[in-house]
Order: C-alpha cells, then structure tokens, then sequence
C-alpha cells in the first residue's frame, strides 16, 4: 500500500465514496420493493413518484447504469398501471 499523501487521500475519499453508494443503492431497492407490496392506489402513487425520482438522482450520479434506470423504472411503471386498471 502506498504512502503517499495523494494515496492516502484517496483511500480516505474511497470509502467515504462506496459507504454512501452502499447507502443509496440500498434507499434504492428499498423503494421499489415498498412500492411492489403496496396494493393501494394512492398509497402507490406517492411512492412511485419517489422511487422514480430516487432512480433518476443516482442515475445522474453516475450510481446505476441508464440502461439500468430504465428497466427499473419500466418494471416498476407497469406494477402501478396495474394498480390503476384494478
């Protein structure tokens, strides 16, 4: 392991960086599952919205692949359309 003061930085900054991308894929997954058990509407609307917005933020963060935002975003759109046709 180095030791070098630039080194010893970014080892620091490291896992300051992965404990708060741990913490954000976690809010995440998180959201969505809560939005999957919701069966009500309106309960299901707000949480949508979040977890839509949630998706968007770490995707601008470079967090989760777009690709990746998409599919989650599509999976979790056609849950509440179902909701809404109930």
């Amino acid at each position: 392991m180095d030791r070098h003061p630039q080194q010893i930085k970014r080892t620091r900054q490291d896992k300051k960086r992965n404990i708060a991308n741990q913490n954000n894929r976690s809010k995440m997954r998180t959201l969505v599952k809560n939005l999957m058990a919701t069966k009500k509407q309106d309960e299901a609307g707000k949480l949508y919205k979040d977890a839509v917005s949630f998706i968007d933020k770490m995707t601008q963060k470079g967090l989760i692949h777009r690709n990746t935002a998409a599919r989650k975003k599509a999976q979790i759109t056609l849950y509440f359309n179902s909701l809404s046709k109930s």
